[in-house]
């Protein structure tokens, strides 16, 4: 189940699909945009509740494909057959007198919102307030994600993973655990369309890119610990897991055990009162020097602390860049890294100034800081220091909640981070934030660097 509350918090404003403070019909007149993935449309006759609209007929295909998907590969994930799924059901949040779906007693219960209910095998969705959301902010793909988490419970349920299990083994099945899989398994379907094995949908990684911002707003709120019965995991937990199932398939996530799988959720639990952009920017450079001036000596180099300061951006890098015959690190002063700090957080910013570094100590141990060996380079080695931050190791600053979660928002949505010193990036967000998490779950070894 998709958690909805910060889903409303988020997406409410978008003029055209939600009503000011209700977040729940679109405005009578406006078009739903169109899907953009669907190469044939499935008639959702078959879905319980149907108004046979342009949403449900992109949520009929969608499901039908990803059954393809489990079909063709639960079998050989598991050793038994794949069992189609008992029912899907399409509700309009606002019809309050309308029949309740499976497991809820009210339409209300399910505005903005999805989820897989496991006493009668079946999945239903909000077709008022989720999904014309999604498709018109995300695209289409936005949707597949979603269901395809749902179909993904009922993967886990079929596999042997159910309520039943969980109660009697809470803390070897706990609900992040699950939901990290259903992601995980939301992520190998996403990949088997993207190769174009989709029968009906058309998928390409741009549309990844854009599914994967949804993460970012259905993510747990940062008071979340890994214990909550609700939880789904922060932004950079539910991308991890979505990323694992589409690089390595469904067998990765099906082996996903709360020994083998690192859960960042609760981890950041420092609170600090609210911080302007300059002193954001004195705060988060104290601990980069610390921290990367450690790890380029005990890599047999010479480290001194970059000048930082406001400056016209060195070779197109953007915001943040490191200027090496300066031995400087520069942030644009024309006001892009003030915006990235109020729109999305500090650790925007930081984040970037954390790649920049990472630059810098690959010029002090020698290595090459053009092409996109480079940019890989620096946005793993960001996330090395992002992971020894976030447990407060190292003398360095220790992260506040979410600040992992402003990294993936920056990360997904500019290739500013993946910059080489010429300013040649990552086009891919997909391919940006993989190496980040390389950085943050093997440490600066993973980078190259021991």
């Amino acid at each position: 189940m998709f958690d909805n509350r910060a889903l409303r918090r988020a997406l409410c404003g978008i003029g055209a699909f939600c009503v000011l403070a209700a977040c729940t019909t679109a405005v009578p007149g406006e078009p739903v945009a169109r899907t953009g993935i669907t190469k044939d449309t499935v008639d959702p006759g078959f879905v319980n509740g149907t108004d046979h609209g342009e949403i449900d007929q992109l949520a009929a295909t969608v499901v039908t494909d990803v059954q393809q998907y489990w079909r063709e590969n639960f079998e050989p994930t598991f050793g038994k057959p794949w069992q189609p799924i008992n029912g899907f059901y399409s509700v309009d949040s606002n019809e309050q007198a309308g029949k309740p779906p499976p497991c809820t007693s009210h339409t209300s219960e399910l505005e903005g919102n999805a989820l897989y209910c496991a006493s009668v095998d079946s999945v239903v969705w909000d077709r008022a307030a989720l999904f014309p959301v999604l498709n018109a902010k995300y695209s289409g793909a936005a949707v597949l994600l979603v269901l395809a988490h749902e179909i993904g419970h009922a993967v886990h349920h079929r596999a042997g993973i159910g309520a039943e299990e969980q109660r009697k083994q809470p803390e070897r099945y706990p609900t992040i655990l699950t939901e990290a899989m259903a992601d995980c398994f939301a992520g190998a379907t996403l990949r088997w369309a993207v190769a174009g094995k989709a029968p009906r949908l058309r998928v390409t990684q741009s549309d990844v890119d854009s599914a994967m911002g949804v993460l970012t707003v259905l993510r747990d709120p940062i008071d979340t610990v890994d214990v909550d019965e609700a939880t789904h995991g922060n932004a950079f937990d539910r991308a991890s897991a979505m990323q694992d199932g589409y690089a390595e398939g469904p067998r990765r996530c099906a082996d996903m055990t709360v020994q083998n799988r690192r859960f960042t959720v609760s981890e950041s639990a420092v609170s600090r009162p609210a911080r302007s952009y300059q002193q954001s920017v004195e705060a988060i450079s104290s601990g980069l020097d610390g921290w990367f001036g450690g790890l380029v000596r005990r890599n047999g180099g010479q480290w001194s602390k970059p000048n930082t300061g406001a400056g016209a951006s060195c070779g197109g890098q953007g915001p943040a860049s490191f200027c090496v015959a300066e031995h400087a690190i520069r942030l644009d002063g024309r006001g892009e890294p003030q915006r990235l700090h109020e729109q999305i957080g500090d650790y925007a910013v930081g984040a970037l100034l954390a790649a920049r570094y990472g630059l810098a100590a690959m010029a002090a141990l020698g290595r090459g800081v053009g092409g996109a060996g480079a940019g890989r380079g620096a946005l793993c080695l960001a996330g090395a220091y992002s992971d020894a931050a976030s447990r407060g190791a190292d003398g360095s600053a220790a992260l506040a909640p979410g600040d992992l979660d402003e990294a993936v928002q920056v990360l997904l949505g500019y290739d500013y981070g993946s910059r080489d010193v010429a300013g040649a990036g990552i086009a891919s967000g997909f391919d940006r934030l993989a190496a980040f998490r390389s950085g943050v779950l093997g440490g600066a070894k993973a980078c190259g660097i021991g």
